[in-house]
């Protein structure tokens, strides 16, 4: 009996449930909006309501669990490469550094709101496996 374990296994390991959790929390994060199946839309909005509650906080300590749950690796980038992202030419690093400033802005939007910050819209089946697919998305306010 699975008395006290909340969490949903998905048929993976431990680690790949992290990575995925932690690859599907950015894409959230930064597109606002993301499409998947329905069991992994419900594990996920756990995930996605706690790294805001954690955004709220907006202390330093909030921002490094923020960035150890995402997984974010912060590659040191060369003179040349830090000059060009100065610049605004940001291809030399990918969207992982721009996650954790988008959670915490994301923070600010919900400062009034208790819980309850995401959204599943069903969409309908998958065409090849039919399996039901749905919208995971933020709030608008």
């Amino acid at each position: 009996m699975r008395h006290l374990n909340q969490t949903c296994k998905l048929n993976r390991t431990t680690s790949h449930r992290r990575c995925m959790f932690a690859n599907m929390l950015k894409s959230l994060i930064i597109n606002k909006r993301i499409e998947t199946t329905v069991p992994k839309a419900k594990a996920l909005r756990r995930y996605a309501d706690q790294m805001v509650t954690l955004a709220k906080k907006n202390t330093l300590s909030a921002r490094r669990q923020a960035i150890a749950e995402l997984m974010i690796r912060f590659n040191k980038l060369t003179p040349k490469q830090e000059r060009a992202a100065k610049e605004g030419k940001t291809h030399f690093f990918n969207d992982d550094r721009k996650a954790i400033n988008e959670l915490f802005s994301l923070a600010e939007r919900f400062s009034s709101r208790n819980g309850g910050y995401t959204r599943i819209l069903k969409k309908g089946h998958r065409v090849g496996d039919n399996a039901e697919t749905c919208y995971i998305e933020y709030l608008s306010e």
